[in-house]
């Protein structure tokens, strides 16, 4: 990837996280140099050591308010991976991680490739292709799959979305507005209604919300990044695993996880006492701000979490960006429009429109 076409794709993708949550990414910007910051009981976690540390050594409260598993507990009855501690959680990791192999990759690939035979024809008659659509129908697919549901995909992917978007406020860092957090909390809870009703076992909640939105926000900022760096020449089938994967750690669809400490520790030097908010900030300890991080691995891994956190579908999520990116590799696809979505809970697009590689280009 030269240096000149990297810094155009840098900089497309740039726009969705300052359209976004402009405040909080200019702060996370302007603090990332420090491994670790305390702003009053908010510690801010950028280093890659200081984020694998939390992450593997700092005992974390898996329900506290603001947090993921809070959110988990917001959209269930309980009984998530996120509610349980010690045997119970490694007991339901195991499950997860079993139900998210590679045996579940080679049972869903069929469907994400007929999905996007079925829609790339556009491409072939010298039309345009909304991508952000195409992502969610994937993700509705592969989360139906995943839990059962007969629901129409785009169904599932829009109440999984909807659900997300209400409750990102309260993991987010910054002040609320008077009254806001009651008017929060009753569209949050509707919109978790809504997704429960959709699958046949609430419990599955939470999985559906990860699945979809980090999905919707990953496969259209992955194709606009091989388009603007001219990346399409390099997806072969034996090179696409490992750009995915690259490309994951660039856009880091999960750029932040936030956290509660569940007991006081020491960081990289700076003391944590049990409650403080832990703005885990994956997407530089990923080192997504660089085109050669220190550690290629760990950063590759970073937008996946570490150790007991890691997120178990790591390999699903690759499998199915490669095939995405695969798949439409030999239409050399530009962006001829594009509309960042301000209220998704993910940074990302709300319109990708792409046109076959002969097109005008979208700056």
């Amino acid at each position: 990837m030269t240096a000149p076409s990297a810094r155009a794709a840098r900089r497309r993708d740039r726009r969705v996280y300052l359209r976004s949550h402009p405040a909080l990414f200019a702060l996370l910007a302007a603090t990332r140099r420090r491994p670790v910051l305390r702003i009053g009981r908010t510690v801010l976690v950028h280093g890659p050591d200081a984020y694998r540390e939390v992450l593997t050594r700092v005992p974390l409260d898996r329900t506290a308010a603001g947090t993921t598993g809070g959110a988990a507990a917001g959209l269930t009855d309980g009984g998530l991976l996120f509610d349980q501690d010690g045997a119970g959680h490694r007991t339901a990791r195991r499950r997860l991680a079993a139900d998210l192999n590679s045996t579940a990759v080679a049972r869903l690939r069929p469907l994400w490739q007929d999905a996007l035979a079925a829609r790339l024809g556009p491409l072939d008659h010298g039309g345009t292709l909304d991508l952000v659509p195409l992502a969610a129908e994937l993700a509705g697919l592969t989360t139906a799959a995943l839990t059962g549901s007969t629901a129409d995909p785009l169904t599932l992917a829009g109440a999984a979305a909807e659900a997300a978007a209400a409750t990102a406020r309260d993991h987010l860092p910054g002040p609320r507005r008077p009254g806001s957090s009651a008017a929060a909390s009753t569209a949050a809870s509707e919109a978790a209604g809504r997704l429960t009703a959709l699958l046949p076992d609430s419990l599955d909640a939470m999985l559906a919300v990860a699945a979809v939105n980090t999905t919707v926000a990953a496969l259209p900022r992955a194709a606009a990044w091989c388009a603007d760096a001219g990346l399409w020449h390099r997806l072969t089938p034996a090179a696409a695993p490992e750009l995915a994967s690259e490309l994951l750690r660039l856009t880091a669809a999960s750029p932040i996880l936030p956290r509660v400490a569940a007991a006081g520790a020491t960081v990289a030097g700076c003391p944590i006492a049990r409650g403080d908010r832990l703005v885990l900030v994956a997407r530089h300890a990923a080192e997504s701000h660089r085109d050669a991080p220190a550690d290629p691995a760990a950063a590759a891994q970073a937008v996946f979490g570490a150790g007991p956190h890691a997120c178990p579908g790591a390999g699903l999520a690759r499998a199915l960006l490669a095939d995405f990116l695969l798949a439409l590799a030999p239409h050399r696809p530009v962006v001829v429009r594009a509309r960042p979505d301000r209220r998704s809970a993910l940074p990302g697009w709300a319109e990708l429109h792409v046109a076959k590689g002969d097109a005008p280009r979208c700056g």
